[in-house]
């Protein structure tokens, strides 16, 4: 097996990965408000994780320092994209609302 075989067989798992994440998200019907909703009761519940996981460090009650510590880190960084999310969409409504008719 060469490696141009092996791209396209990764090529094709990945692109049937997201026509069918694409065609889900087209079943449920879901609206903007919805998805919206759901992305941020993620972040909001990676961030009440790494609360805990740094309320465990401090006591002392951690088992696993390495788990507590990369859910800290995955918090941050969810967090960091959704404030990137919305500023980006606050830019875009402050460009559209700009526009002269």
């Amino acid at each position: 097996m060469n490696l141009g075989e092996v791209l396209s067989s990764i090529g094709s798992i990945s692109s049937q990965n997201n026509t069918q994440k694409l065609d889900a998200v087209k079943l449920e019907g879901n609206s903007f408000s919805d998805i919206l909703k759901d992305a941020i009761g993620d972040v909001n519940g990676q961030q009440v994780e790494a609360y805990d996981a740094m309320e465990n460090i401090a006591t002392g009650k951690v088992e696993n320092l390495q788990k507590a510590v990369q859910q800290i880190e995955e918090a941050e960084l969810s967090l960091k994209l959704g404030l990137e999310v919305k500023n980006k969409a606050l830019g875009a409504y402050k460009q559209v609302m700009a526009m002269q008719i």
